[in-house]
Protein backbone atom coordinates (compact mmCIF):
# COMPACT_ATOMS: atom_id res chain seq x y z
CA UNK A 1 0.00 0.00 0.00
CA UNK A 2 1.35 3.43 -0.98
CA UNK A 3 1.73 5.63 2.10
CA UNK A 4 1.65 9.41 2.23
CA UNK A 5 4.63 11.26 3.69
CA UNK A 6 4.81 15.04 4.06
CA UNK A 7 7.74 17.32 4.88
CA UNK A 8 6.40 20.45 6.57
CA UNK A 9 9.40 22.79 6.25
CA UNK A 10 11.76 21.38 3.62
CA UNK A 11 13.35 24.77 2.93
CA UNK A 12 15.04 24.81 6.34
CA UNK A 13 17.44 22.13 5.13
CA UNK A 14 17.13 21.95 1.35
CA UNK A 15 17.92 24.74 -1.09
CA UNK A 16 17.84 22.39 -4.08
CA UNK A 17 21.19 20.74 -3.40
CA UNK A 18 20.22 17.48 -1.66
CA UNK A 19 18.29 14.36 -2.69
CA UNK A 20 15.08 13.04 -1.10
CA UNK A 21 15.26 9.81 -3.08
CA UNK A 22 15.67 7.63 0.02
CA UNK A 23 12.37 8.95 1.42
CA UNK A 24 10.59 8.86 -1.95
CA UNK A 25 11.24 5.12 -2.18
CA UNK A 26 9.12 4.58 0.93
CA UNK A 27 5.90 6.31 -0.15
CA UNK A 28 4.36 9.31 -1.87
CA UNK A 29 6.37 12.29 -0.65
CA UNK A 30 5.05 15.85 -0.61
CA UNK A 31 7.57 18.54 0.24
CA UNK A 32 6.20 21.81 1.56
CA UNK A 33 8.73 24.65 1.74
CA UNK A 34 7.15 25.97 4.94
CA UNK A 35 3.61 24.91 5.76
CA UNK A 36 1.65 27.36 7.91
CA UNK A 37 -0.42 26.05 10.84
CA UNK A 38 -3.58 27.32 9.15
CA UNK A 39 -3.01 24.84 6.32
CA UNK A 40 -2.32 21.77 8.45
CA UNK A 41 -5.86 20.41 8.54
CA UNK A 42 -6.57 20.79 4.82
CA UNK A 43 -3.13 19.70 3.58
CA UNK A 44 -2.25 17.02 6.15
CA UNK A 45 -5.59 15.59 7.27
CA UNK A 46 -5.02 12.22 5.57
CA UNK A 47 -1.23 12.05 5.97
CA UNK A 48 0.01 9.42 8.48
CA UNK A 49 3.73 10.26 8.37
CA UNK A 50 5.13 13.78 8.69
CA UNK A 51 8.67 15.14 8.84
CA UNK A 52 9.46 18.46 10.48
CA UNK A 53 12.58 20.40 11.30
CA UNK A 54 11.40 23.34 13.39
CA UNK A 55 7.62 23.62 12.98
CA UNK A 56 5.89 23.11 16.33
CA UNK A 57 3.72 20.02 16.64
CA UNK A 58 1.74 20.31 19.86
CA UNK A 59 -1.40 18.63 21.14
CA UNK A 60 -3.64 21.05 19.24
CA UNK A 61 -1.92 20.25 15.94
CA UNK A 62 -2.08 16.51 16.61
CA UNK A 63 -5.81 16.71 17.23
CA UNK A 64 -6.28 18.29 13.79
CA UNK A 65 -4.50 15.38 12.09
CA UNK A 66 -6.60 12.23 12.64
CA UNK A 67 -4.45 10.05 10.36
CA UNK A 68 -1.15 10.96 12.06
CA UNK A 69 0.85 7.93 13.21
CA UNK A 70 4.46 9.08 12.98
CA UNK A 71 6.45 12.30 13.47
CA UNK A 72 10.00 12.31 12.16
CA UNK A 73 12.12 15.14 13.54
CA UNK A 74 14.62 16.33 10.94
CA UNK A 75 17.06 17.26 13.70
CA UNK A 76 18.56 15.92 16.90
CA UNK A 77 16.77 18.38 19.18
CA UNK A 78 13.04 17.83 19.57
CA UNK A 79 11.79 20.65 21.79
CA UNK A 80 9.30 21.61 19.04
CA UNK A 81 7.36 18.36 19.59
CA UNK A 82 4.99 17.77 22.51
CA UNK A 83 6.35 14.34 23.37
CA UNK A 84 3.84 13.68 26.15
CA UNK A 85 0.89 14.50 23.88
CA UNK A 86 2.27 12.22 21.16
CA UNK A 87 2.63 9.38 23.65
CA UNK A 88 -0.96 9.83 24.86
CA UNK A 89 -2.20 9.56 21.27
CA UNK A 90 -0.03 6.59 20.31
CA UNK A 91 2.02 8.65 17.82
CA UNK A 92 5.61 7.51 17.37
CA UNK A 93 8.25 10.26 17.38
CA UNK A 94 11.81 9.67 16.14
CA UNK A 95 14.76 12.04 15.80
CA UNK A 96 18.09 11.88 13.97
CA UNK A 97 21.10 11.86 16.30
CA UNK A 98 24.73 12.47 15.41
CA UNK A 99 24.24 13.41 11.75
CA UNK A 100 26.13 16.73 12.07
CA UNK A 101 28.95 15.77 14.43
CA UNK A 102 31.83 16.49 12.07
CA UNK A 103 30.23 19.64 10.65
CA UNK A 104 29.61 21.24 14.04
CA UNK A 105 33.09 20.36 15.31
CA UNK A 106 34.51 21.87 12.12
CA UNK A 107 32.62 25.10 12.81
CA UNK A 108 34.04 25.26 16.33
CA UNK A 109 37.52 25.23 14.86
CA UNK A 110 36.57 27.72 12.18
CA UNK A 111 35.83 30.09 15.08
CA UNK A 112 38.99 29.18 16.98
CA UNK A 113 41.19 29.64 13.92
CA UNK A 114 39.44 32.93 13.16
CA UNK A 115 40.65 34.33 16.47
CA UNK A 116 44.10 32.70 16.27
CA UNK A 117 45.08 33.53 12.67
CA UNK A 118 42.93 36.56 11.72
CA UNK A 119 42.77 35.39 8.10
CA UNK A 120 39.80 37.54 7.06
CA UNK A 121 41.25 40.66 8.70
CA UNK A 122 44.57 40.31 6.92
CA UNK A 123 42.98 39.49 3.59
CA UNK A 124 40.99 42.73 3.92
CA UNK A 125 44.13 44.66 4.81
CA UNK A 126 45.96 43.32 1.76
CA UNK A 127 43.04 44.04 -0.57
CA UNK A 128 42.95 47.62 0.77
CA UNK A 129 46.62 48.10 -0.09
CA UNK A 130 48.18 47.51 3.30
CA UNK A 131 50.79 45.03 2.06
CA UNK A 132 51.71 47.17 -0.92
CA UNK A 133 52.39 50.09 1.44
CA UNK A 134 54.32 48.01 3.98
CA UNK A 135 58.04 48.86 4.37
CA UNK A 136 58.62 45.24 5.48
CA UNK A 137 58.01 41.98 3.63
CA UNK A 138 55.15 41.17 6.01
CA UNK A 139 52.91 42.78 8.61
CA UNK A 140 50.13 41.84 11.01
CA UNK A 141 47.20 43.91 12.22
CA UNK A 142 46.59 41.87 15.39
CA UNK A 143 48.75 39.39 17.32
CA UNK A 144 48.73 35.83 15.95
CA UNK A 145 48.78 32.83 18.27
CA UNK A 146 49.63 29.13 18.13
CA UNK A 147 46.97 26.80 19.50
CA UNK A 148 49.57 24.41 20.86
CA UNK A 149 49.48 24.52 24.64
CA UNK A 150 46.29 26.59 24.87
CA UNK A 151 43.36 25.19 26.84
CA UNK A 152 40.00 24.36 25.29
CA UNK A 153 37.16 23.79 27.73
CA UNK A 154 34.36 21.54 26.45
CA UNK A 155 31.06 21.57 28.33
CA UNK A 156 29.18 18.40 27.42
CA UNK A 157 30.95 15.32 26.11
CA UNK A 158 28.60 13.60 23.69
CA UNK A 159 29.46 12.82 20.07
CA UNK A 160 30.16 16.45 19.12
CA UNK A 161 32.13 17.20 22.28
CA UNK A 162 34.30 14.14 21.66
CA UNK A 163 34.95 15.16 18.04
CA UNK A 164 35.89 18.68 19.11
CA UNK A 165 38.31 17.16 21.63
CA UNK A 166 39.90 14.99 18.92
CA UNK A 167 40.48 18.05 16.74
CA UNK A 168 41.87 20.00 19.67
CA UNK A 169 44.34 17.27 20.50
CA UNK A 170 45.47 17.24 16.86
CA UNK A 171 46.42 20.89 17.42
CA UNK A 172 48.24 19.90 20.65
CA UNK A 173 45.77 21.80 22.78
CA UNK A 174 45.06 20.98 26.40
CA UNK A 175 41.44 19.82 26.71
CA UNK A 176 39.31 20.35 29.81
CA UNK A 177 35.99 18.50 29.91
CA UNK A 178 32.97 19.03 32.13
CA UNK A 179 30.17 16.47 31.83
CA UNK A 180 27.70 14.58 34.00
CA UNK A 181 29.28 11.29 32.92
CA UNK A 182 32.61 9.75 33.83
CA UNK A 183 35.44 10.60 31.44
CA UNK A 184 38.69 8.72 31.11
CA UNK A 185 41.40 11.21 30.29
CA UNK A 186 43.99 8.84 28.86
CA UNK A 187 46.73 11.48 29.00
CA UNK A 188 47.41 14.87 30.51
CA UNK A 189 45.93 16.67 27.48
CA UNK A 190 42.38 15.56 28.39
CA UNK A 191 41.35 16.50 31.90
CA UNK A 192 37.89 15.99 33.45
CA UNK A 193 37.17 19.02 35.67
CA UNK A 194 34.30 20.69 37.49
CA UNK A 195 32.45 23.51 35.78
CA UNK A 196 34.10 26.37 37.67
CA UNK A 197 37.59 25.05 36.99
CA UNK A 198 36.79 24.82 33.31
CA UNK A 199 35.60 28.43 33.21
CA UNK A 200 38.67 29.65 35.13
CA UNK A 201 41.37 27.83 33.16
CA UNK A 202 40.15 27.73 29.54
CA UNK A 203 41.40 29.97 26.76
CA UNK A 204 38.43 28.87 24.65
CA UNK A 205 35.15 27.45 26.00
CA UNK A 206 32.86 25.49 23.69
CA UNK A 207 29.31 24.53 24.74
CA UNK A 208 27.98 21.13 23.66
CA UNK A 209 25.49 20.19 26.37
CA UNK A 210 21.71 19.84 25.97
CA UNK A 211 19.45 22.64 27.16
CA UNK A 212 17.92 21.47 30.44
CA UNK A 213 16.81 23.17 33.64
CA UNK A 214 20.30 22.50 35.01
CA UNK A 215 22.11 24.00 32.02
CA UNK A 216 19.77 26.89 31.17
CA UNK A 217 21.80 30.13 31.42
CA UNK A 218 24.74 28.20 32.81
CA UNK A 219 26.82 30.99 31.27
CA UNK A 220 25.76 33.85 33.49
CA UNK A 221 27.20 36.77 35.41
CA UNK A 222 28.89 34.48 37.93
CA UNK A 223 30.48 32.03 35.47
CA UNK A 224 31.50 34.84 33.13
CA UNK A 225 33.31 36.49 36.04
CA UNK A 226 35.47 33.35 36.34
CA UNK A 227 36.73 33.50 32.76
CA UNK A 228 40.09 34.84 31.67
CA UNK A 229 39.93 38.30 30.16
CA UNK A 230 41.64 36.83 27.08
CA UNK A 231 39.17 33.95 26.72
CA UNK A 232 36.69 33.31 23.90
CA UNK A 233 33.26 31.75 24.46
CA UNK A 234 31.86 29.54 21.67
CA UNK A 235 28.26 28.32 21.47
CA UNK A 236 27.06 25.95 18.75
CA UNK A 237 24.61 24.25 21.12
CA UNK A 238 21.49 26.12 22.20
CA UNK A 239 21.02 29.85 22.74
CA UNK A 240 19.35 29.25 26.09
CA UNK A 241 22.63 28.05 27.59
CA UNK A 242 23.69 31.70 27.88
CA UNK A 243 22.27 34.64 29.80
CA UNK A 244 22.58 36.93 26.79
CA UNK A 245 22.21 40.14 28.78
CA UNK A 246 25.05 39.14 31.10
CA UNK A 247 27.25 38.16 28.14
CA UNK A 248 26.59 41.46 26.37
CA UNK A 249 27.59 43.41 29.48
CA UNK A 250 30.71 41.34 30.07
CA UNK A 251 31.88 41.79 26.48
CA UNK A 252 31.26 45.53 26.44
CA UNK A 253 33.13 45.85 29.74
CA UNK A 254 36.01 43.84 28.15
CA UNK A 255 35.86 41.18 30.85
CA UNK A 256 36.45 38.57 28.15
CA UNK A 257 37.87 38.79 24.67
CA UNK A 258 34.98 37.69 22.46
CA UNK A 259 32.05 35.35 21.90
CA UNK A 260 31.45 33.25 18.77
CA UNK A 261 27.79 32.27 18.57
CA UNK A 262 25.97 30.12 16.03
CA UNK A 263 22.79 30.08 18.13
CA UNK A 264 20.76 32.71 19.99
CA UNK A 265 17.86 32.56 22.42
CA UNK A 266 15.47 33.84 19.73
CA UNK A 267 15.95 32.74 16.13
CA UNK A 268 15.84 34.72 13.92
CA UNK A 269 16.89 37.45 16.38
CA UNK A 270 15.10 40.81 16.56
CA UNK A 271 16.86 43.61 14.63
CA UNK A 272 17.91 45.31 17.85
CA UNK A 273 19.38 42.22 19.53
CA UNK A 274 22.27 43.58 21.64
CA UNK A 275 24.67 40.74 20.87
CA UNK A 276 24.24 41.26 17.12
CA UNK A 277 25.31 44.87 17.56
CA UNK A 278 28.09 44.04 20.01
CA UNK A 279 31.50 44.68 18.40
CA UNK A 280 33.06 41.76 20.29
CA UNK A 281 30.80 39.00 18.91
CA UNK A 282 31.15 36.77 15.87
CA UNK A 283 27.68 35.51 14.98
CA UNK A 284 26.59 33.05 12.29
CA UNK A 285 22.93 32.18 11.50
CA UNK A 286 22.67 28.67 13.04
CA UNK A 287 24.65 27.02 10.24
CA UNK A 288 27.15 24.81 12.05
CA UNK A 289 25.01 21.78 11.16
CA UNK A 290 24.27 22.88 7.59
CA UNK A 291 27.05 21.52 5.38
CA UNK A 292 25.62 19.78 2.33
CA UNK A 293 27.02 16.46 3.50
CA UNK A 294 25.37 16.74 6.93
CA UNK A 295 22.01 17.76 5.45
CA UNK A 296 22.09 14.82 3.04
CA UNK A 297 23.00 12.50 5.89
CA UNK A 298 20.08 13.90 7.88
CA UNK A 299 17.57 13.10 5.12
CA UNK A 300 19.00 9.63 4.54
CA UNK A 301 18.92 8.82 8.26
CA UNK A 302 15.35 10.15 8.49
CA UNK A 303 14.46 7.73 5.69
CA UNK A 304 16.00 4.85 7.64
CA UNK A 305 13.90 5.87 10.64
CA UNK A 306 10.76 5.72 8.50
CA UNK A 307 11.75 2.35 7.05
CA UNK A 308 12.27 0.93 10.53
CA UNK A 309 8.91 2.30 11.67
CA UNK A 310 7.09 0.77 8.69
CA UNK A 311 8.76 -2.55 9.44
CA UNK A 312 7.49 -2.39 13.02
CA UNK A 313 10.87 -1.79 14.69
CA UNK A 314 11.18 1.98 15.23
CA UNK A 315 14.69 3.30 15.86
CA UNK A 316 15.86 6.55 17.48
CA UNK A 317 12.45 6.55 19.12
CA UNK A 318 11.59 9.32 21.59
CA UNK A 319 8.10 8.02 22.38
Amino acid sequence: MDIKIAVLDARTLDRGDISWQAVEKLGTLTRHEHLTPEAFQTRLGDVPLILTNKIIIDAGVMDKLPALRYIGVLATGYNNIDIAAAGERGIVVCNVPAYSTSSVAQMVFAYILHFSQQVALHNKAVKEGGWARSPEFCFWEKPLAELKGQSLGIVGYGAIGKQVARLARAFDMRVLVHTRHAVSGGDDRLLPVDRDTLFRQSDFISLHCPLTEDTREMVNERTLSLMKQSAVLINTGRGGLIDEGALDKALRARRLRAAALDVLGTEPPPPDHPLVANPHTLITPHIAWATRQARQRLVDMAAENIRAFLEGTPQNRLV
